[in-house]
Order: structure tokens, then C-alpha cells, then sequence
């Protein structure tokens, strides 16, 4: 087993194709495949299952995957501090469904860290793509939430991608919606009130199950849906259609005061929003770093009045 053969098997898992991973590394396809084939052989494991539309690691493989990543970050920092007598470039990675909060804590952790020389990686996306984001080691953490309505089935998904869910904190249902709304005057609306607007969601991709959607209460039916991908179109949405999405209250303190507030859902219930890790694999510096900073973030934000009120 050499490091080439363990940069090549990450590449792979990455790229979910030997093509496109022999693409990216610039190698023939025949010679990336029987690099891994070889490394399979020595390991006498079955690293990734191949199909016509591409390759995924097995059971094993995942296992093997991670140990690999580990083995490649110590090797370049090694490279790094010793070789060239540059300081190591920290690398660091967090995956979320769509909360503004999440990218303020990451924005502070960047600020903090203030080196000249990083790789930090935010990914925001579905609910299924958070998870599988933390199970392959692409992001050492993953912010999600949880509530009654979803909570078995996301215990059985985090327990099969073997994930643990860590509650940061919980808040109270409320309705994002633009500052002219009719309803963002309310101290208070309930789901009846929401009937005549448009509700807007965010898209989970081929994972569409109800139990991985963002939004509370997306089983209610609703004569008028909107599905987004991204933050930006959802409140550009908010704003010109008066739309509503329903969510923790927390909005981004460059939002707060501007065009969208929060209102609380009456009748409505709580959400928990946490993290989800690797538990056999302690957390880097960076990590507990982040979680920090994500928590004071929150902290501060309910203390001043908003989100849970």
C-alpha cells in the first residue's frame, strides 16, 4: 500500500467514477483501475461497488476511506512542515442544511483563524447530502435539526451512515416572511393564516422524503409551492411574492432589521437543531472551534430578543 494508491481511492470516492477521478488525477482510466483493483487485492477488501452509473464504497470501503483521509492530511502536513518549510495549510470543512447562522459562525471561524494559508469548505445542501457529506469525511461536521415528526427516521439514517446527532439548541417554530408582508406585523400567526400565500421549501433532491425536508409541517397542504435550491433565491422569493417559509427564528444578523423577520408559528411546535459527527473520530481544533462559535453566535442572538420570543 503506498500513498499514491491512498490519493487515488480518495479521488475515486470523490469524483463517484474512476473516469472522472482519472480525469481529474491525469491518468489513464485502465491504470487507475488497476491501481485500486490492487490495493482491494492487498487490503482483501472491496473498496468501492461498481455499476453503470459509477462506483460507491461498500461498507468496508467507507471504513477504509476514512482511515485513508487521515493518513493523506498527516502526510501533507508532514510534506508541508518538513519538505518545503512552509507551514502546514489547515483544512477544514462543514456541511448544513440552509441556516444564515451557520455561515456567520463559519465567517468568524475564517476571521479568527487568520492564517495565510487555508482550506475551508462550507457546504450547504439537502438533508441526505449533509449526512453522506459527514459519513465520507468530506466535512468533519454537519448542522441539521430534528423534531417529532422526523426524529425516528433520522435516528435510523444517522445510525446506518454510523453518525451521532449532538443538540446545540432548541427554538420555536417560527415563519420567515418579508418585512411588507401582511402577516409580519402579527406578534403571532397560525398554519390557517398561512393558507393563502405561497409556501416556499427547499429542494432534497432524489432524497424527497418528507422526514429529510427542511421545513416543519411540510405535510400540510398548500395550494401555493415553491421549491428553491438556495437562501438567496428563497428570500428574493420571500420579498416578491409576500411567500413564507417556516423555520427556527434565527435569522442572520445582516438580515435582522432589513426586509425579512421572523414571526412565531402559534401553533407550531420546537425545533432542535444540532450536529452530527464521526464519534470514533475526535474533533480537530477547528471543529470544536467552529461549535463554539456557532453556539456564542446563537446565544447571543436569543439573548438579544429574537428567534424565540
Amino acid at each position: 500500500m503506498t500513498l499514491q494508491q491512498l490519493r487515488y481511492a480518495i479521488q475515486v470516492a470523490d469524483s463517484g467514477s474512476i473516469t472522472a477521478a482519472a480525469a481529474s488525477l491525469f491518468i489513464a482510466q485502465p491504470s487507475l483501475s488497476k491501481a485500486i483493483s490492487e490495493l482491494e487485492a492487498e487490503m482483501g477488501i472491496t473498496i468501492f461497488e461498481r455499476s453503470s452509473r459509477g462506483v460507491t464504497p461498500t461498507e468496508d470501503g467507507t471504513r477504509f476511506l476514512s482511515y485513508a483521509r487521515q493518513v493523506i492530511e498527516q502526510a501533507d502536513i508532514l510534506e508541508q512542515q518538513y519538505k518545503h518549510g512552509e507551514p502546514p495549510r489547515r483544512v477544514f470543512a462543514v456541511s448544513s442544511q440552509h441556516y444564515a447562522f451557520v455561515v456567520n459562525a463559519f465567517a468568524s471561524l475564517v476571521r479568527e483563524y487568520g492564517a495565510d494559508r487555508y482550506e475551508f469548505s462550507l457546504r450547504e445542501g439537502t438533508t441526505y447530502g449533509t449526512i453522506e457529506d459527514v459519513r465520507l469525511q468530506r466535512s468533519e461536521l454537519g448542522v441539521i435539526y430534528r423534531n417529532d415528526f422526523n426524529r425516528e427516521v433520522l435516528a435510523s439514517a444517522l445510525r446506518d451512515a454510523e453518525l451521532r446527532f449532538e443538540p446545540l439548541f432548541t427554538a420555536r417554530e417560527h415563519i420567515f416572511v418579508s418585512r411588507t408582508s401582511p402577516l409580519a406585523a402579527r406578534a403571532s400567526v397560525t398554519l390557517a393564516d398561512l393558507a393563502p400565500y405561497p409556501r416556499l421549501s427547499y429542494d432534497q433532491g432524489s432524497r424527497n422524503s418528507f422526514f429529510f425536508a427542511e421545513e416543519p409541517h411540510i405535510t400540510e397542504p398548500a395550494d401555493k409551492s415553491i421549491v428553491v435550491t438556495d437562501r438567496a433565491t428563497l428570500f428574493n422569493l420571500l420579498i416578491g411574492l409576500d411567500g413564507y417559509t417556516i423555520s427556527s427564528g434565527i435569522l442572520s444578523a445582516d438580515l435582522n432589521g432589513t426586509e425579512i423577520v421572523a414571526v412565531p408559528l402559534a401553533d407550531g411546535g420546537t425545533m432542535e437543531l444540532g450536529y452530527i459527527h464521526q464519534p470514533r473520530r475526535p474533533l480537530s481544533h477547528l471543529g470544536a472551534r467552529y461549535l463554539e462559535l456557532l453556539s456564542d453566535y446563537v446565544s447571543h442572538y436569543i439573548a438579544a430578543g429574537y428567534g424565540n420570543q
